[in-house]
């Protein structure tokens, strides 16, 4: 475990450790905070942060929940140019975001936030 995390810690934008996630998800359990916290560090424009979300949450989202809402926090810090999260509103929030967009911005700030960004001028 400890060659694999200093392999990773060379990763240069983020992809190997997401294809670590994708191709380990069932065996992972204990590495994640370590996985986690690589990918806040080497992933400078949040591609795959959001894109590790978007996985984790769609394989178990129970499982993950405390996962997907921290990568989801440092994708948004990211991503300043709102090229990935997007894509985050339908994959965890579900296809009806935009009709449940009030009161999901009650009672989730990272959904906040994104929507914010996403959609500027809506007024809820």
């Amino acid at each position: 475990m400890e060659q694999l995390l200093k392999n990773l810690e060379n990763d240069p934008d983020g992809m190997a450790t997401y294809e670590y996630i994708v191709n380990n998800v069932d065996s992972i359990g204990e590495m994640m905070p370590e996985l986690i916290d690589n990918l806040k560090r080497v992933d400078c424009t949040g591609q795959f942060l959001s894109s590790t979300a978007r996985f984790l949450n769609a394989v178990d989202p129970e499982a993950f929940s405390v996962w997907v809402p921290q990568l989801i926090e440092a994708a948004i810090g990211k991503d300043r140019e709102r090229r990935y999260i997007g894509s985050l509103l339908e994959a965890v929030w579900g296809a009806d975001y935009k009709d449940r967009a009030g009161e999901l911005m009650k009672t989730d700030d990272n959904f906040r936030r994104i929507y914010k960004r996403i959609f500027p001028a809506s007024v809820i």
